[in-house]
């Protein structure tokens, strides 16, 4: 008879940790492949269609990047809640909220300049994002709510208040009864860079990622967010004031989101409509942990995510694959990531009793 003992690693995995990664998404892959071919289709052809239409074109490639930029930002700040163990699964909701403060702007003061408006957005953006994000973080302290719960529970009431808007309020009466706010005006709107369809958004990834990897490595706060990430209690008894990091962590989370929904709604879109809402706060859950909370790989992940979202599309026009297929494949990686975990963080050994 054998026994199996689980323990604790004491030294984290080096290399061998990437080799992990990177089987627990080929095995998500296979599965995906397993689901096609109940389907009667073939998983090779239905994988290469897959990678085709998400990087085989310079077309594809510049969508990837388009829909990249907000599922890094909302992964960066997913990131920074999650190194402190702080569970934030509301970058959906402060998204939405971080675009409607955009929005609030561009339609109240149409006739600013663009070097004074597009600041004024960011900042009412973020604004919005991180007071939704201290909101959970406030109630963790003061009631001992779980912030799983409180931040997921959050998401429905900010996308349900951002349609309120549109569908009421802030409807465009020349839309012909479609839901979404009149178009933007010119200098409410991030431009493209050069002639590409890549949106200047990506300069603001390239910025933020690089401030929010120097705040956590190289700061005393960031140490101190990395030390009480680790260990809560050796924190508290060092004098660490934890309490006032989980405030911190989740404001700078909800902001950076809400910076997100700020240029899916200027950029992309340039108005606000319910079709903004696809879904990246979500996905920002799968980027992070699949980066390892990393500011500098969660950009290679993003762009991976954001290429499985445009060749799903793909295979929904080429096989008529369902659209949920998207969010089967990601819910496997996330799966199979979190798995890969347990042979990183712990020893399996088998005994003889």
């Amino acid at each position: 008879m054998f026994r199996v003992r689980i323990t604790r690693r004491q030294e984290p995995r080096g290399w061998s940790s990437w080799f992990v990664l990177g089987a627990a998404v080929a095995l998500s892959l296979v599965l995906s492949g397993v689901l096609l071919s109940l389907r009667d289709i073939s998983p090779l052809t239905g994988l290469a269609v897959l990678f085709k239409g998400a990087y085989g074109s310079r077309f594809a490639i510049e969508d990837c990047l388009i829909k990249a930029i907000p599922i890094f930002l909302c992964s960066l700040g997913v990131a920074v809640a999650f190194r402190l163990q702080i569970w934030n699964i509301g970058a959906e909701g402060q998204f939405a909220l971080g675009a409607v403060g955009a929005t609030w702007v561009a339609l109240t003061f149409p006739e600013l300049p663009g070097p004074i408006l597009l600041p004024a957005m960011i900042l009412m953006a973020a604004l919005a994002g991180g007071l939704w994000g201290m909101v959970p973080a406030l109630l963790r302290q003061r009631l001992q709510t779980n912030e799983i719960i409180v931040t997921l529970m959050m998401n429905y009431i900010a996308i349900l208040f951002l349609d309120y808007l549109v569908y009421g309020v802030w409807k465009d009466p020349t839309s012909y009864g479609f839901p979404m706010t009149s178009e933007f005006p010119p200098q409410a709107v991030v431009g493209k860079i050069g002639s590409t369809s890549v949106n200047w958004g990506l300069g603001h990834c390239l910025v933020l990622g690089t401030v929010v990897w120097v705040f956590i490595r190289f700061t005393r706060i960031g140490f101190e967010l990395r030390a009480a990430g680790d260990s809560v209690r050796a924190a508290r008894y060092a004098g660490i004031p934890y309490d006032r990091l989980v405030v911190l962590v989740m404001v700078i989370s909800g902001a950076l989101a809400g910076w997100a929904g700020f240029l899916e709604a200027s950029a992309t879109i340039n108005r606000l409509q319910p079709s903004i809402m696809v879904g990246y706060g979500y996905t920002a859950i799968v980027v992070a942990w699949l980066a390892r909370l990393n500011p500098l790989t969660i950009a290679i992940a993003s762009f991976l995510l954001a290429g499985l979202r445009v060749g799903v599309e793909n295979l929904q026009l080429d096989l008529q694959v369902p659209a949920a297929f998207g969010g089967i494949l990601e819910g496997l990686i996330l799966l199979t990531v979190l798995a890969g975990g347990l042979f990183t963080s712990y020893r399996l050994s088998v005994r003889r009793s």
